[in-house]
């Protein structure tokens, strides 16, 4: 029997055209090229509490954290704000402390891929500041990553990138994390 690894993406921004979450679900549709089911997480959709240690019931906390434990890897994908992360990516990333007590703590053994949206040019930015809360999270990212400048003319009205070589990157981040997956559940 053949593994299907299970990828979920998490990204997005407050805008109503954000070009994070464009570019999460281009590369989880590279995912599931690769045999991996999905499911993605926009954070304007969880609606998420700011964290302050308590666990509210709420059921955008819960979708987020249970999504999480149960996947075998991630894509995150957050706009550049200031020089890193936008703060509803890092709300839902302070969120993830609720998986600290599971058998397998926060992201212990989940690849995740990283790609970042900006307007300039500095998009390495918030995948640096990602791939340091991946490492304190206990999870591991992939070496490849997507920076994408001048994120406003990468995607058409449709959500799909008006360059093909974009598109491409994208979705090769969604095959290495579903190969990832593979090869850490082996």
């Amino acid at each position: 029997m053949t593994y299907t690894p299970h990828v979920v993406g998490l990204g997005g921004s407050l805008s109503d055209k954000s070009s994070s979450l464009r570019a999460v679900r281009v590369a989880l549709a590279g995912a599931e090229q690769a045999g991996a089911t999905v499911d993605l997480l926009d954070v304007r959709d969880l609606a998420l509490p700011f964290y302050g240690g308590e666990v509210p019931a709420n059921p955008g906390v819960t979708r987020l954290v249970e999504a999480t434990a149960a996947a075998d890897a991630l894509i995150w994908s957050s706009p550049l704000y200031h020089g890193t992360v936008s703060g509803a990516f890092k709300n839902a990333l302070d969120w993830l402390q609720m998986l600290a007590d599971r058998d397998q703590p926060f992201l212990s053994a989940k690849p995740v891929g990283l790609i970042a949206t900006a307007a300039g040019v500095q998009g390495l930015q918030a995948i640096n500041t990602m791939e340091f809360v991946v490492r304190a999270l206990r999870g591991w990212t992939v070496p490849f990553v997507v920076p994408l400048a001048r994120s406003w003319e990468v995607f058409g009205a449709d959500g799909v990138p008006r360059d093909p070589a974009v598109g491409a990157q994208l979705h090769m981040l969604g095959r290495e994390v579903a190969t990832a997956a593979r090869r850490f559940a082996a």
